[in-house]
């Protein structure tokens, strides 16, 4: 299939972005990498009349630390976070995620801020995003304001964004003193869709673990620094708060069953 006939505007810089933005409202799209959002305009799930393509925008094509944040603009590919040769240091967590997402072939070309824009539920982003307690910076031609993970995420492919405003940037916390990180998710196969995914930052005090694929968000649970049978009833009781349901892949069971083994798998790992 192809897109519902659109116009195309590429934004000469983020200025440029906002006012056709501020213009065209919810008749507009932003194409930064376009790895999710051409397979919804090509199904015509979605059907806007303007597309402003901001991937040749040089000021939001950024990576950088800054107020002891890892921030990504807007244009910036995945790859560019990937391969950057300090991430271990910085958030050591994406460097665990970013090898499940997907093929390096979609990593190349999709950006960071667009996976978090997009808010599919079962994507790695936003889950280690939300469990890192980082944040989204949204500007509009008149605006601009700071939400956090927990707050932006609202539901399957839903987001606190205003058809008027721009996802100019998300900001990963950098790593502090004493805190350890594990990722991992199940999937048919590698590359697909993660069926579960869980993440853990753990210290010596406490647990955040955060989960990806069973509801309509990834879900953060904040646990205090728990120990065998008690954590396993921790996270027996997180499986059942999600709401699993079954589908077309697996039952609701099973998928409750993926929280309790890979959640006790990623807490065992960043211990």
């Amino acid at each position: 299939m192809k897109p519902a006939p659109l116009s195309y505007l590429r934004a000469q810089d983020t200025r440029h972005a906002l006012d056709a933005l501020a213009q065209a409202g919810a008749d507009a799209r932003v194409l930064a990498g376009g790895q999710s959002l051409m397979a919804v305009l090509n199904m015509r799930l979605a059907q806007p009349r303007w597309l402003i393509d901001i991937s040749r925008t040089a000021e939001l094509n950024t990576v950088r630390v800054e107020s002891g944040h890892l921030v990504v603009g807007a244009a910036a590919t995945q790859g560019s976070v990937e391969w950057r040769k300090t991430l271990d240091d910085e958030v050591p967590l994406l460097r665990m995620t970013f090898p499940l997402i997907s093929h390096f072939q979609i990593r190349n070309r999709g950006t960071v801020c667009g996976s978090i824009a997009h808010a599919d539920p079962s994507a790695e982003l936003p889950l280690a995003l939300l469990t890192l307690g980082g944040d989204v910076t949204l500007r509009s031609a008149k605006r601009k304001r700071t939400l956090s993970a927990a707050d932006f995420f609202q539901g399957m492919l839903m987001t606190a964004r205003e058809p008027d405003e721009l996802v100019e940037s998300v900001r990963f916390p950098l790593k502090k003193p004493g805190q350890r990180f594990a990722f991992t998710e199940f999937s048919a196969r590698h590359g697909d869709f993660a069926l579960v995914s869980c993440a853990a930052l753990v210290t010596d005090d406490s647990i955040r673990i955060g989960v990806g694929g069973v509801s309509d968000r990834p879900v953060l649970e904040c646990l205090p620094r728990l120990e065998g049978d008690d954590l396993r009833g921790a996270l027996n009781d997180f499986s059942w708060k999600l709401g699993a349901r079954d589908d077309a892949n697996v039952s609701a069971s099973y998928r409750r069953h993926l929280v309790r083994q890979l959640g006790w798998q990623v807490i065992q790992e960043a211990k």
